[in-house]
């Protein structure tokens, strides 16, 4: 592999774990949704990752075929007519653990994005010599 396949590699993982982290962003930001005249509320949405010749890419975004929470609120607005409503099947936990080891990955990548172009850098100041 070159040192520039490397940078291209650490490159495609960065935007992953960008796009990653937008999803889980979207994720959280819904977590508290309900359901509404009988629409299903906000569906936790995971991002597949596949390899590819020059890194990762997303390869699908999955929707959680979990179940949703249901509480019994008879009071609530948005209650069925048995007084149940329906949440999100969000965990905040769960994203915030999905958060953090997207932003690591993140981090990885561009320490190795770095590493490689110092090496570029200085097999350029050897070539000088």
């Amino acid at each position: 592999m070159t040192l520039s396949g490397a940078m291209r590699m650490s490159s495609s993982g960065m935007t992953a774990e960008r796009f990653r982290m937008d999803v889980i962003s979207t994720n959280l930001a819904n977590a508290n949704s309900v359901s509404i005249n009988g629409q299903e509320p906000y569906r936790r949405r995971e991002v597949r990752l596949e390899t590819t010749q020059d890194g990762v890419r997303v390869a699908a975004i999955v929707p959680d075929q979990r179940p949703f929470r249901v509480v019994y609120e008879p009071n609530n607005p948005n209650a069925n007519r048995d007084g149940f409503v329906s949440y999100s099947n969000i965990e905040p936990l769960q994203e915030m653990v999905s958060m953090i080891s997207a932003a690591r990955s993140y981090e990885a990548n561009i320490s190795a994005f770095n590493s490689a172009r110092g090496m570029i850098r200085a097999a350029m100041t050897i070539g000088r010599m």
